[in-house]
C-alpha cells in the first residue's frame, strides 16, 4: 500500500503564488487519497482567510514563530503522513513529483529532488534571471558534494524526522538539519526526476536580499565548527577566484541561448562573488 504523504508548504503573504502551487499539487499522479496538503502560514499580513481562499482543499494552520524553519515544524506537528514532503509556496511541482519522491525514499532515508529556475522569457532572460537559470537551486551539487538538501524539494520518512528533531531557526535550517541527519547515519540521496520549478529572481535587489540572508545564516552555522576562523577566511579568499571557472560554465551551458544572455550572466556572477566576499569578511570582522 502507498504511504500517506503530508506535503508541507510554509507561506508568507504570497497568496497568488500559493494558489498556483496548490493547484499544481492537486494535479498529482499520486493517489489523491494518499496525500494531504498543509499550508503553514507565518503571520501573513493578508490574513488566514485570504490564505484559505487561495488554498482550498488544504489544511491551513497558523505558525506563530516567524521563520521558514518554525513554519515547517508547525506543519509537521499536525501532519498525519508517514512521509513528509517539503515544497515552497512559490514553487510548481511536476505532476509526478510526489510519485517520484516517494519512489526515491525506497533507497534513502531522506532525499532532495531537482529544482529548475525559470525565467519569464526563456529565450531572452535579463542578466539576473540568466545567472539564476545557471546557478540557482543546484540541488544535485548540494546533495552530492556539500551533503545537504534544500527544503524547497525534500522528502523524508516521518520516523527519521522525529529522530533527527525539528528545524532550527535563524540559521540555514535545511543545511543544518541535513548535517544533523547525516551525523546520525541517515542516508541522503538525489532524485533528479522529482522536479519542481522555481521562478528566477529578476532584480539585483532580490538577488542581494537572498544572499544577504543566506550568508548570515551560513556564518552562524560555520561559527559552530572547529577552526571556524580559518575555514571562513579561506572561503572569503576563494570567492573572487571562483569567478573564472564559473564564467566558463555560463559560456558553455545549454540552458542559455545567445551571447547577450551569457555575457549578462557573467557580469552578474562577477559582481555577486565580489559582493559576497566583502559581506563575508564584514560579518567576520564585526564579530571578532
Amino acid at each position: 500500500m502507498l504511504p500517506l504523504v503530508s506535503v508541507i508548504i510554509p507561506h508568507y503573504n504570497t497568496p497568488v503564488a500559493l494558489q498556483e502551487c496548490v493547484l499544481q499539487l492537486q494535479r498529482q499522479t499520486f493517489s489523491k487519497s494518499r496525500f494531504e496538503i498543509i499550508v503553514s502560514d507565518n503571520n501573513s499580513p493578508c490574513g488566514l482567510n485570504a490564505v484559505r481562499e487561495a488554498a482550498p482543499g488544504t489544511k491551513v494552520i497558523h505558525a506563530s514563530e516567524q521563520g521558514a524553519g518554525p513554519a515547517r515544524n508547525a506543519g509537521v506537528a499536525v501532519a498525519r503522513g508517514e512521509v513528509l514532503a517539503f515544497i515552497d509556496a512559490d514553487c510548481l511541482a511536476r505532476t509526478d513529483w510526489i510519485e517520484k519522491g516517494v519512489a526515491g525514499l525506497k533507497a534513502y532515508d531522506f532525499i532532495g529532488g531537482r529544482v529548475i529556475a525559470t525565467s519569464e522569457d526563456p529565450l531572452n532572460p535579463n542578466p539576473v534571471e540568466a545567472f539564476e537559470v545557471v546557478f540557482a537551486f543546484d540541488f544535485e551539487r548540494y546533495i552530492n558534494k556539500v551533503g545537504f538538501t534544500g527544503t524547497g524539494n525534500m522528502f523524508v520518512w516521518r520516523k527519521v524526522f522525529a529522530e533527527v528533531g525539528p528545524f532550527k531557526n535563524a540559521v540555514a535550517e535545511d543545511m543544518e538539519w541535513s548535517f544533523r541527519a547525516r551525523a546520525a547515519s541517515f542516508r541522503l540521496g538525489y532524485v533528479g526526476d522529482a522536479i519542481v520549478e522555481h521562478p528566477a529572481r529578476k532584480s539585483w535587489s532580490e538577488l542581494i536580499g537572498r544572499w544577504k540572508r543566506m550568508t548570515a545564516e551560513e556564518y552562524l552555522l560555520y561559527r559552530e565548527k572547529p577552526y571556524f576562523s580559518a575555514k571562513w577566511l579561506l572561503r572569503v579568499a576563494l570567492m573572487p577566484a571562483s569567478i573564472a571557472p564559473h564564467a566558463w560554465r555560463i559560456l558553455t551551458t545549454p540552458r542559455l541561448h545567445g551571447l547577450r544572455s551569457r555575457w549578462g550572466a557573467v557580469k552578474v556572477l562577477a559582481r555577486l562573488r565580489l559582493w559576497r566576499a566583502k559581506e563575508m569578511l564584514s560579518l567576520y570582522l564585526r564579530s571578532v
